[in-house]
């Protein structure tokens, strides 16, 4: 099972997970900075349910800034039929991309994992070739 938390940060609740990078609403923090999100709503981990009310006592989740972008331009396009009225605007979002390093539920941390080496076989044993 994997570790995971809902937060709500920049204006909306997103589903994170150590070791992933989100895009979320523009957070006023510098690039390469740490920041602890605090509020946690929900965190399972290794099959241990959190559920908060509406937060998890205790729990953070620690990110690193990685930088700030914009998001793709969308159109918005108003048109009142027969009344030859039209207006064409365009938006891009700014947004802020963190790095989840990991998630702290009262005191113990399940941070990123790099995957593990494959463990060696056991020898097999002699009266079994036989």
């Amino acid at each position: 099972m994997t570790t995971y938390a809902i937060i709500e940060a920049g204006g909306t609740q997103l589903r994170v997970e150590p070791g992933r990078f989100y895009d979320i609403n523009r957070l006023p923090a510098e690039p390469d900075t740490q920041i602890t999100i605090d509020k946690v709503l929900f965190v399972q981990e290794d099959g241990d349910i959190s559920v908060g009310q509406p937060l998890v006592e205790g729990a953070t989740v620690e990110a690193t800034v990685m930088q700030h972008l914009r998001d793709r331009k969308i159109i918005v396009y108003k048109m009142r039929p027969k009344k030859k009225t039209r207006k064409k605007q365009g938006h891009r979002q700014d947004l802020t991309r963190l790095m989840i390093n990991s998630i702290n539920v009262s005191g113990s941390s399940s941070k990123a994992s790099k995957k593990a080496a494959p463990e060696e076989p056991a020898p097999a044993d002699e009266a079994d070739e036989k």
